[in-house]
């Protein structure tokens, strides 16, 4: 079943999964991919039942290239609300709380937009208990879909809980149109996959955490075909902007069915949350599937070192202490409440390595299995034109490597990051990753 009629079935709720053999479905009601949606715009929309009042929410480019044509095909079935802002806002709790408050009487939200446009209006909508639907203007990230938002408060970046578009649509004209970096960007951020299933594998082996194969069933059809034509995608190539398209509204989905970013957000987005936290504000833009590509091959070269021979697992060391001297009292504490779900002790360490010894082998053969190598992602990027490394996205080496050693702190998610940190080996992995 290809990637197109498997969003078909999801929104229509008969989507079997091999996980349970039971149907399943999706929240969202309409989700369309078409060459053009010039003129299709307003029945789009008229379709999702939204009430008499639209705020359409843009920022100065994607109204420019998207935000004025929905705002006209609106305009006379509904009271439009133009919101646009000057520059693309900061994805945070203030950027939410101001289209809260913008929109206050409006009865839904219509994003025309991309990753910050799309969290910060998933996010505010699902705060205020009203629908909204997105007109996506690049194909640079796999949160279109998703029920989680990417908000940072109080200096922490969090993946938080929204809510799922009614309606997302996807004009292939004007993805294809997109700046190539953000084209770039999306791609990207598909290739995480594989080191994000690797890690969630590891933390439901090792751990005994939940773990679906469900989105990564979903996505088994366009990955493959996406990847190798790379260079066709970024030559204009509209059937594989499709395959990318399919992959990022599936990624999504995916996320939406757990209930939570794990199928997609592991060690490789624990590293980009951190740079996003701790970088230099100076540092010139760059897109999340940008730094995602990059913190992608550091996670799987990581992953591949660490399958190499069986680990053994020494107790966690840091303390609520050392969290407030490194990063301040109030996110310190934040910080230490996420870690410690996942804090290693004496008593956890010795089962853990009885486990290990016993079962190492067929948990490595199964992660294994999962595994794209190193070699191939790299040829992808490249074949893209995209970065490869920390410098090229403006990072310097030394930070990367302190994103690298710390970014674990920040979130309650156990990767292959913690296990090389447990087994004393992330330190030393660092220079060669």
């Amino acid at each position: 079943m290809d990637g197109a009629k498997k969003i078909e079935r999801l929104l229509a709720g008969t989507y079997v999964d091999r996980d349970t053999g039971k149907a399943i479905g999706v929240a969202t009601k309409s989700l369309v991919i078409k060459p053009s949606l010039a003129g299709m715009e307003g029945d789009l929309v008229a379709a999702l039942g939204f009430g008499k009042k639209v705020a359409v929410v843009s920022d100065r480019t994607t109204h420019a290239v998207l935000g004025k044509r929905v705002e006209q095909a609106l305009d006379g079935r509904h009271a439009v609300q133009s919101i646009v802002f000057p520059e693309p806002p900061y994805p945070d709790d203030a950027s939410a709380e101001k289209i809260r408050r913008e929109t206050a009487g409006a009865d839904a939200i219509v994003a025309v937009g991309s990753g910050t446009i799309n969290d910060v209006c998933k996010y505010a909508s699902a705060q205020d208990r009203k629908p909204y639907a997105v007109f996506a203007t690049a194909p640079s990230m796999n949160g279109y879909t998703s029920v989680n938002a990417a908000i940072t408060q109080h200096g922490h970046k969090m993946s938080l809980p929204a809510q799922a578009p009614a309606g997302a649509f996807f004009d292939l004209a004007v993805l294809s149109a997109a700046p190539a970096r953000l084209i770039r960007a999306g791609l990207g951020d598909s290739l995480c996959r594989t080191t994000a299933e690797a890690d969630w594998l590891l933390a439901h082996l090792l751990h005994g955490l939940p773990f679906r194969e469900l989105p990564y069933e979903l996505l088994e059809d366009d990955e493959g075909p996406l990847f190798d034509n790379a260079a066709a995608l970024m030559a204009g190539d509209l059937e594989v902007m499709e395959r990318l398209v399919n992959t990022l509204v599936l990624a999504g989905f995916g996320t939406a069915i757990v209930g939570n970013s794990q199928p997609a957000s592991q060690g490789e987005h624990l590293i980009s949350h951190y740079i996003d936290m701790f970088a230099d504000g100076n540092r010139p833009l760059i897109y999340h599937g940008e730094q995602v590509g990059v913190t992608t091959l550091s996670m799987v070269r990581l992953q591949e070192r660490m399958l190499d021979e069986t680990p053994v697992i020494w107790p966690d060391t840091e303390t609520e202490a050392g969290f407030k001297a490194r990063y301040g009292d109030e996110l310190g504490a934040s910080c230490w409440a996420e870690f410690q779900g996942k804090r290693i002790d004496t008593r956890k360490a010795e089962a853990l390595n009885a486990r290990l010894a016993e079962r190492w082998h067929d948990m490595r053969e199964r992660i294994a299995g999962v595994l794209l190598k190193s070699s191939y992602l790299t040829g992808v990027l490249k074949a893209a034109g995209a970065d490869l490394t920390p410098e090229a996205i403006h990072l310097p080496r030394k930070f990367y490597d302190g994103a690298l050693l710390r970014c674990r702190e920040i979130r309650n998610r156990y990767t292959f990051l913690d296990l090389a940190a447990n087994a004393g080996r992330l330190e030393g992995a660092i220079s060669a990753i």
